[in-house]
């Protein structure tokens, strides 16, 4: 863990500007009629999950190259989580995915506790083959054309959520892999029939006050057709399934050009936004930071969800990310910190100015309304929001300052290169 004494040495030399800049944003925003210290508020009560696996090495489809001090178990991964909320105060709670982490749930919870972390909505995988599990996954999961392995995937989900029972989480995200690479390969409708149909009996296991999420991918790794392919897809399943189930946007997976904050505003009025796996897109699931390529299309999602605030909508929001070319906990605070920048910068917005130009059909005003908070610089209010919560002014430097990573790598063996694959 990054010591108390150097994030408040870091700070110390940082703290007088920041306070400064407050201030002068603070004037600024005054003018406007706006409160900075509500707005720092909203900062420090937001909160946003880390990917246990986020924390290792990522790769392409073809190779991965591991950095120094890899986590080597769950129990490494905490601690790196740890670090992240520690530094960020932005990340209080972490998703596992099972079996990847699995444990027992008592040394996970004491674990968490030790490194002032608790967890999220938990995830299954039966996207790839398990030691544990006899039956292979190559022809799919919950859709597959054999009842036994549908019945192996459905169990695998059900265990998944006792484990997240035990460690006090209260959803169950289900992405599968499940789709095809030839036409003609599988009966499409009677593919999703049987999906649908396992949906339902993990369903059936959700315990009281638990949701479960479908996550759509338009692709990955099914080429020619994917089960839950679209937002289309993942609501009829959360429509057919009931009440306990939700739509989980994955920002990286829809096609080129797709307007991701009208499938947000079309969840929310049917009632089915579960939840986020925030990350960015170039091209296709790049799983890159958040912020890196399209910052603006962000703050329009945040848009969205702050104008829906009176809907009280309990999301659950997730990082979901793939690191390959950088350190994988700088790479988790960047994005903590643009997740929450934009949610800050959404609730800047003058709404009642905004439905006047709406309603007067004022494209240009309305338009320049959204601007006007997406360029006002909200840095100071996020460092702010830090420094009163015990984080760091400037996370990045304050965590390169630890030497944490050349710690952990001391202790960690290194990691091997191989096999591809995007975590």
């Amino acid at each position: 863990m990054i010591d108390k004494g150097l994030i408040e040495a870091e700070n110390k030399t940082r703290e007088a500007a920041l306070r400064a800049d407050y201030a002068a944003l603070g004037e600024h925003l005054d003018r406007r009629g706006i409160d900075i210290a509500a707005l720092k508020d909203r900062a420090k009560g937001f909160g946003v999950a880390v990917p246990s696996w986020g924390t290792g090495t990522g790769g392409t489809r073809f190779a991965r190259f591991p950095g120094e001090g890899e986590p080597r178990d769950i129990f490494d991964k905490l601690d790196d989580c740890g670090v992240i909320h520690g530094l960020t105060q932005a990340t209080p709670t972490v998703s596992l995915h099972i079996p990847w982490d699995k444990a027992d749930p008592a040394d996970l919870l004491a674990k968490a506790e030790a490194v002032g972390v608790g967890f999220d909505a938990m995830n299954s995988n039966t996207f790839q083959d398990h030691a544990d599990h006899p039956l292979s996954y190559k022809y799919g999961s919950l859709s597959h054309m054999d009842k036994a392995v549908r019945a192996q995937a459905i169990e695998h989900n059900l265990e998944t959520i006792e484990i997240g029972e035990k460690l006090g989480s209260k959803a169950l995200t289900v992405w599968i892999g499940d789709g095809t690479n030839f036409p003609g390969q599988s009966h499409m409708g009677r593919q999703f029939e049987r999906y649908l149909s396992s949906m339902k009996e993990i369903y059936q296991g959700l315990p009281e006050g638990w949701q479960i999420f479908s996550e759509h991918k338009i692709y990955e790794p099914a080429f020619y057709s994917t089960v839950v392919q679209d937002w289309g897809s993942s609501l009829l399943t959360a429509q057919e399934l009931g009440d306990k189930a939700k739509c989980l946007v994955d920002l990286g997976h829809h096609a080129p050009n797709v307007n991701i904050e009208m499938i947000v505003s079309r969840l929310i009025h049917a009632g089915k936004l579960g939840g986020f796996h925030f990350n960015d897109s170039k091209y296709g699931d790049d799983d890159l930071d958040s912020g890196t390529i399209e910052p603006y299309r962000l703050f329009l999602i945040w848009n969205e969800l702050v104008d829906a605030e009176s809907a009280d909508l309990d999301l659950a929001h997730m990082i979901d990310q793939s690191h390959n070319v950088t350190d994988p906990i700088e790479s988790l605070m960047i994005s903590a910190c643009e997740i929450q920048r934009a949610y800050v910068q959404a609730s800047l917005v003058d709404r009642a100015a905004l439905g006047g130009f709406q309603d007067a059909n004022d494209a240009l005003m309305a338009s320049a309304t959204l601007r006007a908070a997406f360029r006002t610089d909200v840095e100071p209010i996020l460092a702010m929001a830090r420094l009163e919560a015990g984080g760091a002014i400037d996370p990045i430097l304050t965590y390169r300052a630890s030497g944490y990573r050349k710690q952990v790598a001391a202790v960690r063996p290194k990691s091997t290169g191989g096999g591809g694959g995007i975590v």
